[in-house]
């Protein structure tokens, strides 16, 4: 399948749209147009965060799967894990196309979609009549209305629609497209978000257990910024920290589309995502797990997140430009590279080299 992809499906699927594109890729996968890798066939990739068993530490990144129409087919491409979203209370269209950009020369994306979802009553229904996927773990991404007047409220509103669906909550609040939405990293406004959220998971637990909630949080931050992200984690019912969404950042790109508005993706993502997360690591990483996404092509690339200071990794972008075998072929590597390390799991790895990378 990823053959077929590199020498023929590539030039057509770039052909489209981007948006179009990735309508047909959504299909494929309902169609079961998709190759199949056994996620767990490497135990000592397992790995244990926020009382989750991940099969292994590759996981589909928010994005792709926004209307929750394709997880059993990426959890059988060999996804550990998947997140559905970002889903918001009440349908929204997004910004006014075109809002996806390709940069190929730079194996990078731009968007501005706007946070565009069937909204919660849509996605809730669909993923009732689908059931749970045969395999592997399924995470919601949440988001708030453009419009709304309490930003808080309707990520509330998705702990309350979905826990009996969702194995994790993700709370992004790092999308670069809805106007206000970073303000939220903000200490005061943080704290009260994750307080909220917190007890609005908690008021669930006992009709569907308890649900593990992650924040996901943006590369463009300073020190002092990190600083107040880690004060508001601390004690807040987190259990675990995404870093990082998309960039506003241009810096090095060559493609023509690189001045278009919107969050970038992809390969110039990496470092300044893989920075982030180690200076992260180093803030909360005794006490909370991270999840490192931005840039992410390989199994090298997977494999300096993970030493940087990430348990779990996610990707997107990088399926775009390598095929639908990416995950397998990442799983594959990471195996190897375990063992040519002399390392028994992922946990020894993690984290080792978040001193240098944080100095960058």
């Amino acid at each position: 399948m990823s053959g077929l992809f590199s020498a023929i499906g590539r030039q057509a699927l770039f052909s489209l749209d981007p948006e179009k594109a990735h309508g047909l890729s959504i299909g494929a996968l309902q169609s079961g147009l998709h190759p199949r890798f056994d996620a767990a066939r490497d135990p000592a990739l397992a790995v244990d965060v926020a009382g989750l068993r991940f099969a292994n530490p590759i996981g589909m990144a928010a994005g792709y799967d926004k209307g929750g129409q394709a997880s059993a087919a990426l959890l059988a491409m060999g996804f550990g894990h998947t997140e559905v979203g970002t889903v918001t209370p009440k349908p929204q269209s997004g910004n006014p196309k075109p809002r996806v950009f390709r940069l190929v020369e730079d194996d990078a994306v731009i968007n501005r979609l706007g946070f565009n979802s069937e909204g919660h009553a849509v996605v809730r229904e669909r993923l009732e009549e689908k059931g749970r996927p045969a395999s592997g773990l399924r995470g919601i991404n949440l988001g708030a209305n453009k419009t709304s007047d309490d930003f808080a409220a309707d990520y509330v509103a998705g702990i309350e629609a979905f826990a009996h669906l969702a194995d994790y909550f993700t709370v992004n609040i790092s999308s670069p497209n809805t106007p206000g939405l970073r303000a939220l990293q903000g200490a005061d406004p943080l704290a009260d978000l994750l307080s909220r959220v917190s007890d609005a998971r908690d008021g669930q637990t006992n009709a569907y257990g308890r649900k593990p909630l992650f924040l996901k949080i943006a590369p463009d931050l300073d020190q002092n910024e990190l600083d107040a992200i880690a004060k508001a984690l601390d004690g807040s019912g987190m259990d675990a920290l995404i870093v990082s969404n998309t960039t506003l950042g241009r810096d090095g790109l060559r493609s023509r589309n690189r001045d278009e508005t919107g969050g970038l993706s992809g390969a110039p993502l990496f470092e300044l995502s893989t920075i982030r997360l180690a200076q992260m690591y180093q803030r909360v990483g005794k006490c909370l797990p991270l999840v490192g996404v931005g840039g992410v092509r390989d199994a090298e690339t997977a494999w300096q997140k993970i030493e940087a200071g990430a348990s779990l990794v996610q990707l997107y972008t990088g399926m775009i430009y390598a095929g639908p075998g990416l995950s397998a072929s990442i799983i594959k590597g990471l195996s190897k590279r375990l063992k040519s390390d002399d390392a028994y799991s992922i946990a020894d790895v993690t984290g080792r080299n978040a001193a240098e990378w944080a100095a960058r």
